[in-house]
């Protein structure tokens, strides 16, 4: 096999509307991770628990859901680029009043988990007309492309603000990453403003409530093999995503200070680390028809992956002689699952994009946000609960075990998953 035949398939590049958005968002990623790393930092060192940092899984879940499903109904009945443009400016909005609080130093966690939950509202109207609105710039057949190439960018900041975040906290404090992350979006709001409008195709009915919603999650009921695409991702990331835990784990474990620092630095670039290894090395998945029997086998290494990082963990707690030796074994778990993440979302993505008609595609959209970013919010709270009752190495270890075992289960249950291979769409209208 050819060296172009394995690295990442550029071809949606050569669509300029697409170019402009992933061009902003190798920006706009590390301002955004700046954040998603300063948030729960800040409150672990105004209140030294982990079970306070699991509080931002409920703060961002109940957004995440509300608005998710919501926005995806307003995708699917206003103009896309307009509903862009508002979301990105009220993220905006919120960064610079993260940072307004940092820099006044005002030092109340339920101030910081209220804005944390107005900037994942903002999000979760985002993301959905985001993602549905890609098959309208480009071609189907290199959708899956695209995919990967969107979470190249994304996982490669989250690899470079943690970095970045770890070793500036001790130095800057958190205001200053807010405030990067605030300067860095205007690149995606310029993006967003160049693209043409993007109403809805087909004949738009109704309002955009809650019928609207019920409509959309009626429709998934009759998709079998869509409903189990979210189902294993809900496995994957509720018992397989341990990073309320980090702080911890990087100031208990592996000896870190509380504030921030090289192994909590680390930790939270693990997983995107492996995403973007991935991403770069992803020609492949443009060349798999069988995408459920891909989508079960990447989440069985993922919760094999997690399993490993949580038995690493417990090394460094059981022999403190040997912490950086059980810190790289750590990382590379970590690396390990995000690469197989990775694979198994933009498969995911892939299959539900393709799953339906311009006109419901936004609440399928959001139905989908609402499961991949609110999975992680409820491991958060489960994960932080657990490791203050097991300790957070059975907490992560033992996490990873019940999702191999819980992938296995339901790939059993629904054969026609597993079997699923994909199919062709209709070609893209916007030039």
């Amino acid at each position: 096999m050819s060296l172009r035949g394995i690295l990442a398939d550029t071809r949606p590049l050569k669509n300029p509307h697409f170019r402009r958005l992933w061009t902003a968002n190798i920006i706009t990623v590390v301002g955004a991770q700046l954040t998603v790393v300063a948030v729960p930092a800040q409150i672990y060192a105004d209140t030294g628990s982990s079970a306070y940092v699991g509080l931002t899984g409920i703060f961002g879940l109940v957004p995440l859901v509300v608005f998710g499903l919501w926005g995806g109904a307003l995708a699917d009945h206003f103009d896309r680029r307009t509903i862009m443009m508002v979301t990105t400016t009220g993220l905006i909005g919120t960064a610079a009043l993260f940072w307004l609080q940092a820099a006044l130093d005002v030092g109340n966690v339920w101030l910081l988990l209220g804005l944390f939950a107005v900037q994942q509202g903002f999000f979760a109207v985002n993301q959905p007309t985001r993602s549905a609105i890609l098959p309208r710039l480009l071609d189907a057949e290199v959708l899956p492309a695209a995919n990967s190439l969107n979470m190249t960018v994304m996982q490669a900041g989250a690899i470079g603000g943690p970095l970045i975040a770890g070793i500036l906290i001790p130095f800057t404090g958190f205001s200053w990453l807010y405030l990067a992350d605030a300067v860095c979006l205007l690149a995606t709001l310029w993006a967003v403003v160049r693209l043409p409008r993007l109403p809805v195709e087909g004949v738009v009915t109704g309002t955009p409530g809650l019928r609207s919603v019920v409509e959309g999650i009626t429709y998934l009921r009759t998709q079998p093999v869509l409903m189990m695409s979210f189902v294993v991702d809900i496995i994957a990331m509720v018992f397989g995503m341990p990073r309320a835990l980090f702080p911890e784990i990087a100031h208990e474990s592996f000896l870190g200070p509380e504030e921030g620092g090289l192994a909590f630095a680390l930790l939270f670039a693990g997983i995107p680390a492996g995403a973007v290894l991935g991403g770069v090395f992803s020609g492949w998945v443009s060349r798999i028809s069988a995408q459920g029997r891909a989508v079960v086998w990447c989440i069985v290494v993922w919760g094999l992956a997690m399993a490993g990082f949580g038995l690493a963990v417990l090394g460094a707690d059981s022999m403190p002689g040997s912490t950086r030796l059980w810190l790289v074994v750590a990382v590379l778990m970590l690396v390990v699952g995000g690469a197989a993440d990775m694979a198994s979302a933009a498969f995911r993505t892939s299959m539900l994009q393709s799953a339906a008609a311009d006109e419901v595609r936004g609440r399928l959209q959001g139905i989908f946000i609402v499961v991949v970013a609110g999975g992680p919010r409820i491991a958060d709270v489960a994960h932080g609960a657990s490791a203050a009752m097991v300790g957070t190495a059975t907490a992560a270890a033992g996490g990873g075990v019940l999702v191999v075992v819980l992938v296995v289960v339901a790939a059993l249950a629904v054969p026609s998953f597993v079997r699923h291979r994909v199919t062709a769409m209709p070609a893209a209208r916007i030039d």
